[in-house]
């Protein structure tokens, strides 16, 4: 199966003629609102035989509110890990019942908030039982509540995406001495748990590896159940975790893959027993997007030819701080956003970012590449310019949705305006300027600010 719509090449040769692009905007990100609502069908599709399940977007892989509401218009619910990302679910519309909250530090306030508001919440550790036990006894919720389980099944390629290793910081470890007792103690304390989450990892996790950690967390809820005399977990969050190709168009593995792996590894879930939680992110949203950047400046170091672009650690950090684990596709387009050819010659694609590690590709064989070009970071639409860093104080920059006309040309739509210096300036402090010089001694401790409304 190949991620396309409409070709990176006519979106962009588009976007440079309305100036999206180009000297006045050297940066902009662009997300594939078909290829959105495709990848979204064939999630669906996937999991047609499952009686009940709640595919839940995972919020972190792309924040942005217009994305979030085309998701949710897709029938997908929105899972968070932060207050942040709660309230963006909550200003995108997602009904309550369709929110579900995974973090492994939330506060007694953010607890909550979150019973107050009804959506589901996943605990992630015996302690936050105990602190959940006593919220719920002053004031019951309409809230599903889960408990966030370690299967220890091992970790995948990449150690810092693996989520189910012995020592990960995720959840109750099933594995550790007394843990499973400990489980199931909490469970017969606690009929208002219900419901049991696990997710094994995202990149570099096997589908043999993540669908180990799914028949894991069945089994241990059939011995719930068993223990209890009852019916107590009626569903499972079993986290989203499919890897992406970043190496090609192609989209492998594919959700049904997904979907196949486990009717051969546990295909109990599908039975009807228990209703199902997804929280696919990156799976849906990564091919969806792409960067594309002016090139300022070209020049040569050491033989080793450098183009130095826009794009760099601020909107690719994963890419720029670990290569090897997250390397990404660079295409080079003319100044008018034509696909260049010719003679490959090896060259660096260096970010504006004032260090020496801000490289998104190093010794990547391209069309010799000129100030005035542009160049693409393709499979960006997860985890990169949707979540930009803030070093050296770079503007944030803007965001389209683009689409195929009925006549075959493109729209776009503006989901996140570019930052502007001011912004940029208020965001550092500007209006605490003096705090420094002459605020020491004279404030006591109620007049100063509190933190915002979380």
């Amino acid at each position: 199966m190949i991620a396309s719509s409409l070709s990176t090449q006519h979106v962009l040769t588009e976007a440079v003629r309305l100036g999206l692009v180009g000297e006045d905007e050297p940066l902009a990100g662009f997300i594939d609102v078909d290829g959105v609502k495709r990848s979204a069908a064939e999630l669906h599709s996937a999991f047609a035989k499952a009686r009940e399940v709640l595919h839940a977007f995972a919020a972190k892989a792309n924040p942005l509110v217009p994305v979030l509401n085309l998701a949710r218009e897709c029938g997908l619910g929105c899972e968070v890990a932060s207050p942040g990302e709660l309230a963006v679910a909550c200003a995108a519309g997602f009904a309550p019942d369709h929110v579900v909250l995974d973090s492994p530090a939330k506060t007694q306030d953010e607890l909550l908030h979150a019973l107050a508001l009804g959506v589901a919440v996943n605990l992630d550790n015996l302690q936050e039982v105990g602190r959940v036990r006593l919220m719920l006894r002053a004031k019951p919720s309409t809230s599903i509540v889960g408990l966030r389980v370690n299967p220890q099944v091992g970790v995948g390629s990449i150690d810092a995406t693996s989520t189910a290793t012995a020592h990960s910081k995720f959840g109750v470890a099933m594995r550790d001495d007394h843990a499973r007792q400990l489980i199931m103690e909490a469970f017969g304390e606690n009929p208002w748990l219900t419901r049991l989450h696990a997710h094994v990892g995202s990149q570099g996790c096997s589908l043999d590896l993540i669908a180990d950690g799914i028949a894991a967390v069945h089994s241990l809820a059939q011995d719930i159940n068993e223990a209890l005399g009852r019916r107590q977990v009626t569903s499972l969050d079993i986290g989203g975790g499919l890897p992406v190709n970043f190496d090609d168009e192609e989209i492998r593995p594919t959700f049904e893959d997904y979907v196949r792996q486990l009717e051969i590894t546990v295909p109990e879930i599908f039975d009807g027993e228990y209703s199902l939680v997804t929280e696919f992110g990156r799976s849906l949203l990564a091919k969806n997007g792409f960067l594309a950047s002016t090139v300022e400046y070209t020049k040569e170091s050491g033989g080793r030819r450098i183009a130095l672009t826009h794009a760099g650690g601020q909107v690719a950090t994963r890419t720029v701080y670990m290569p090897e684990a997250w390397p990404i596709r660079v295409t080079a387009y003319d100044c008018k956003g034509t696909l260049k050819d010719g003679p490959r010659l090896p060259q660096d694609i260096g970010g504006p970012l004032c260090f020496a590690g801000d490289v998104v590709a190093r010794n990547r064989p391209l069309p010799e590449i000129e100030p005035g070009d542009f160049v693409v970071l393709h499979d960006t639409g997860a985890y990169y310019f949707t979540s930009p860093w803030a070093y050296n104080s770079i503007p944030v920059p803007p965001v389209y949705g683009f689409a195929n006309a009925i006549d075959g040309t493109v729209q776009f739509a503006l989901i996140r305006r570019a930052q502007s210096l001011d912004e940029v300036v208020a965001s550092n402090g500007n209006g605490l300027k003096n705090a420094l010089v002459d605020g020491f001694g004279q404030a006591d401790a109620s007049s100063i600010p509190t933190a915002p409304n979380r």
